[in-house]
This record gives C-alpha cells, structure tokens and sequence, in this order.
C-alpha cells in the first residue's frame, strides 16, 4: 500500500477491497479517525493487532472472503463497532475477547470452521442479527440467553441435533433458519416465544405432522418443512 495513505489521518472511510493484498501493516493505527474499513475480498492470511487500537471504527469493519485462520484478541478493544463480518475464512473459533465488541448490532461470521462460540458471545447486549450459516456448530453457549435485542438467527447448514433451550429467553428473536441441520424433535417451548414470526427446518428430518407446527402456524409463524 502506498506510504502517503499512512499520513491520510483525516479519512474516515477506507475501502480496499479486491485489491489482491495478502498483508496488512501496523501503520493502520494511524488513520484514528476511520470509522469504516473494508479489507473484504482479498487474500490476508492475518490482521496485525493494531487494528484493535482503532478506536475510532464505529461503522463497518469488513474482513470477509479472505484467508484468515484467526482473528487477533486486540479486537476484543472495539467496543464501539456495530457490525463485523467475518464470513468466509478459514476460523476455527472466534476469540474470547470479542466479548468485548459491546456495540455490535451485527455479527457475520458465516462459511468458515466453527464447531462452538465463545462464551463471552452472551455480552454483544445489542446483537440484531447473528449470521453463522456453513461451519459446524452443534450447539450455543448458555450466555446466548442473554442476546435479549437478537431478531434474526441464522444457523443453516450446520449440526444442530437439538434447539438450545437458551433460545426460549429471547423476546425478540423473529427468525430463525435451522435448514440442513440434525434436527428430529422439536421442544414446546418453541410455541411460547411470543415474536417468533418464520421457523425454517428445510432438510432436517422432522415429522411434519408434529401437532406442536401447527400450533406454531396458528400462531401466525410461517414454518418451513
């Protein structure tokens, strides 16, 4: 990257996306007044942890369709970022100090490797919309009960046996997208979460005829078999 964009200290937007870069330099904590950056549809192995030193970023923070295998702790520092995506790498987890990121209103983090959350995932107190389709999440945290704000859940494709019970303490969560999971049984208390408006469990192997779909279609939920 060109050295003049480092005295840039006034920009607030930075897009660099398809650009081919395959690294990152710490000089990026300079530009303290960047509010969006979007580093998505590269090929950057890694992000240096001075990007967690960015304060500034509020906005965007766009990371998606790399190559990244972990993300730095340092991250866990944006506390005023509200949305992040992270979607297709090559994670393994996402780390505990993302917890941290106490902003957030959307997390994508869709298409890569996860088998888990962390823990600290029950702290994002504003998350609207959790974006987890393609990796292989057989279950989520206890904390996820305390995403009181979360409107949309997006687990397809993953391996999900059986709903968390966690799910049950969200007033608010409308959509939830279960397609091609591990599903057989579905739990009652599915038919008390009062805005639950579109049930997706397209290929799974659900019964059909379980009276507890129609009582959730009476309901005025759209269910998806």
């Amino acid at each position: 990257m060109p050295e003049p964009v480092w005295r840039r200290t006034e920009l607030r937007v930075l897009i660099l996306a398809e650009n081919g870069l395959t690294a990152l330099s710490p000089k990026i904590r300079k530009l303290t007044r960047l509010s969006t950056l979007d580093l998505a549809h590269n090929a950057l192995t890694s992000v240096p942890d001075e990007l967690g030193n960015m304060a500034g970023l509020r906005d965007f923070l766009y990371l998606h369709d790399n190559r990244l295998t972990q993300l730095p702790r340092t991250l866990g520092y944006l506390a005023r970022l509200r949305y992040l995506n992270v979607g297709e790498n090559l994670l393994a987890t996402l780390p505990e100090a993302i917890g941290g990121m106490t902003s957030l209103i959307e997390l994508r983090a869709q298409h890569n490797r996860l088998t888990s959350l962390p823990g600290s995932v029950g702290r994002l107190r504003n998350l609207r919309e959790l974006w987890l389709r393609g990796n292989a999440i057989e279950q989520l945290p206890p904390s996820a009960a305390e995403l009181h704000e979360l409107r949309h859940l997006d687990l397809r494709e993953n391996a999900v046996a059986e709903l968390p019970e966690t799910l049950a303490d969200l007033p608010l969560l409308r959509q939830i997208d279960l397609r091609s999971n591990r599903l057989r049984l579905l739990p009652d208390w599915l038919a008390e979460m009062p805005s639950l408006e579109k049930l997706d469990l397209r290929w799974n192997e659900i019964d059909p005829s379980q009276p507890l779909l129609g009582e959730l279609e009476r309901k005025g939920c759209v269910v998806l078999v």
